[in-house]
C-alpha cells in the first residue's frame, strides 16, 4: 500500500499545469532564426517606408553635366548610375514591389498546393492520378522559360503590375509544395482520428480541412517560405531579363539597366552590387527563417539541437505518475509525478527512444 504524503499530493495537483507549460511549442531561439527575423523585418520595413524615407524619388536625375556614374559618396550613399539617378534611392523604392509579389505569388501557389496535394492524397483513385500527372507536368516544365512566354504578350502596364504578376509566378510555384502535401496526406489519412472522423459520416472536405490540414501546418509554412524565395528569384530574373516594364524601378530593373550599359566591364561596381546584396540578403533571411521550421518539425534536428542545450520539445508527451526508486529501495515508496524526464505516452514507446531531456529521438 503506498502511503502519500499532504506534500505530495499537494505536487501532484499543481504539477499538471506546470506540465502544460513545458508541453508548449518552445519557439526557435537558435541565433540563425533570430538573424533571419531580424532580416526579414529590415526588408519589410524597407517595403513599407522606402519611398518615404528615400532622399529622392526613384526617377529623380542630379543635375550635373557629366554623364558618367558617380561613386558612392556622402551625397550619393550608393553612387549613381550613367543618367544620374541616385541608386540608394532606387534601391529603397524598388524593394516593395519586389516583396509585395513574391507573397502574393508564395499565397496562390499555397493554395494552390493544400488543394491539389490534399486532395489527391485523401481521395485517390483516379483523381489522384490525374492531379498527380498535371503535378508532374509542371514540375518537368523549365518555369522562367514558361514565365517569359506568358508574359510576353502583355502590355507594357500590365507588366508592373503585382497582383498579376504574383499570380503568373503562382502558376509554376505550386507543383513541388503539392507532391509534398499529397505525400504526407497518404501517411495521414489511415490515423485512428481520420478513420474515426469518416466511420461518424464527416463529409471528405471537413476531414481534409478540420483533420488533416492542420497537421500539415508546418510543412505548409516551410513550403510558403520557401515559394516566397523562388518567387523573388524569379521576379529579379525577369526583371534583369527585360520581360518587366524598365520604367518601373525594382532591384531586378536596375541589375537590368547595369547590364545594358556595361556596368561590370566599366568597373562601375556600386551600380550592380547594392541591389544584388538586397535580392540575396532577403533570400538569406527568408531560407534562415525555414531553418528555424526545420527545427520544430525535423525529430533529427530536434534531438541535435537538444543535446546542444537548446529548448526541450516535448509535443505529444504526457507527464506520468513514477514511483520514487529511492523511497522503493529504502521499502516505503511514495508516488510522485515525473515532469523532468516524462515518459512518451503510447504503444511505441520505447526506453531506447527516451533521451535525457525525455523527449523522443
Amino acid at each position: 500500500m503506498v502511503i502519500q504524503t499532504a506534500a505530495t499530493a499537494e505536487a501532484t495537483e499543481v504539477t499538471p499545469v506546470a506540465a502544460r507549460r513545458k508541453r508548449r511549442i518552445p519557439l526557435p531561439s537558435s541565433p540563425k532564426v533570430i538573424v533571419g527575423a531580424a532580416l526579414l523585418l529590415f526588408f519589410v520595413l524597407i517595403a513599407i517606408f522606402g519611398p518615404m524615407v528615400s532622399p529622392h524619388a526613384a526617377d529623380w536625375q542630379a543635375n550635373t553635366t557629366t554623364s558618367t556614374p558617380l561613386p558612392p559618396s556622402g551625397k550619393y550613399w550608393f553612387g549613381t548610375d550613367q543618367q544620374q539617378h541616385d541608386i540608394f534611392s532606387q534601391v529603397l523604392s524598388g524593394g516593395r514591389d519586389t516583396l509585395l509579389i513574391a507573397l502574393v505569388g508564395g499565397v496562390i501557389a499555397s493554395l494552390l498546393s493544400v488543394g491539389i496535394g490534399v486532395t489527391a492524397g485523401y481521395i485517390g483513385g483516379w483523381v489522384d492520378e490525374v492531379l498527380s500527372a498535371i503535378t508532374n507536368i509542371f514540375l518537368a516544365l523549365p518555369g522562367l522559360l514558361i514565365l517569359m512566354v506568358l508574359m510576353r504578350p502583355l502590355p507594357p502596364g500590365d507588366t508592373s503590375n503585382p497582383l498579376l504578376i504574383g499570380a503568373v509566378i503562382a502558376v509554376t510555384a505550386w507543383a513541388w509544395g503539392a507532391r509534398v502535401m499529397r505525400a504526407q496526406t497518404l501517411a495521414l489519412r489511415n490515423q485512428d482520428y481520420v478513420e474515426s472522423a469518416r466511420v461518424i459520416g464527416e463529409r471528405k472536405w471537413r476531414i481534409m480541412v478540420f483533420e488533416i490540414l492542420p497537421n500539415l501546418l508546418p510543412i505548409l509554412a516551410s513550403s510558403f517560405i520557401f515559394t516566397v524565395i523562388y518567387g523573388i528569384g524569379t521576379y529579379v530574373a525577369l526583371a534583369w531579363l527585360g520581360v518587366i516594364d524598365p520604367s518601373h524601378v525594382t532591384w531586378g530593373t536596375i541589375l537590368n539597366n547595369a547590364q545594358t550599359y556595361s556596368a561590370l566591364v566599366s568597373g562601375y561596381w556600386w551600380w550592380f552590387v547594392f541591389p544584388a546584396l538586397a535580392v540575396a540578403l532577403l533570400g538569406i533571411a527568408l531560407a534562415l527563417l525555414n531553418f528555424g521550421i526545420d527545427e520544430v518539425i525535423n525529430p533529427r534536428l530536434r534531438s541535435t539541437r537538444r543535446t546542444k542545450g537548446g529548448p526541450n520539445f516535448q509535443l505529444g508527451l504526457t507527464p506520468v505518475v513514477r514511483r520514487d526508486r529511492a523511497g522503493s529501495a529504502a521499502g516505503h515508496g511514495t508516488d510522485r509525478t515525473d515532469t523532468t524526464d516524462p515518459t512518451p505516452s503510447g504503444p511505441q514507446a520505447h526506453p531506447a527512444d527516451v533521451t535525457d531531456g525525455g523527449a523522443l529521438r
